[in-house]
Formats: structure tokens, C-alpha cells, sequence
């Protein structure tokens, strides 16, 4: 599976940052005390974003199925390269 996308639901996120401690380089936990994905330009989103976008060098697809899959709530949506939504299922 190729994650293509991601994106995170901000009702649904609690803060827990079990996705920050999986991946940090992709994943930190704002004032809000909400996740939100690192963007390149320095800036933060929890919108639907494209991997190339995010402050990494390279994404690795099973660590952030990992990280999404920490989430107490599901709050992590991933997508792949059709559009169809993987995780949550």
C-alpha cells in the first residue's frame, strides 16, 4: 500500500500523541493541544495533505500506518494513491 494522503479530524483527535511519539518528523500536537502534520514551509495543517508536502525527506508508509494506527480515537486518515480512504477501514 502507497499513502498518497493524509489528513487529521480535530474532533476527533484528544491530544494523547501517540502519533508524535511513533513519528515525530511527520506528526506534533499544537496550542490546541491537537495533532497536526509538519509542512514543509514551516508551517501546520490537520487538512487533507499530500506527502510531499510534509518537512520529511522521504515517508515511510509502515511507520505512519503505525502511527495512525496508535491513535486512541482514529483520528489519523490516510489515503492512497486512488483517493479511497485505507485507514481507518
Amino acid at each position: 500500500m502507497a499513502i498518497k494522503t493524509l489528513s487529521i479530524d480535530r474532533d476527533q483527535c484528544i491530544g494523547a500523541a501517540s502519533c508524535v511519539a511513533v513519528y515525530p518528523d511527520v506528526f506534533e500536537i499544537d496550542e490546541e493541544a491537537k495533532a497536526v502534520l509538519k509542512l514543509k514551509d514551516g508551517e501546520t495543517t490537520s487538512q487533507k495533505t499530500d506527502i510531499t508536502a510534509l518537512d520529511v525527506t522521504s515517508v515511510d508508509d509502515d511507520i505512519l500506518l503505525l502511527a495512525a494506527q496508535s491513535c486512541p480515537t482514529a483520528a489519523v486518515y490516510l489515503y492512497d494513491e486512488e483517493g479511497n480512504q485505507v485507514f481507518p477501514v
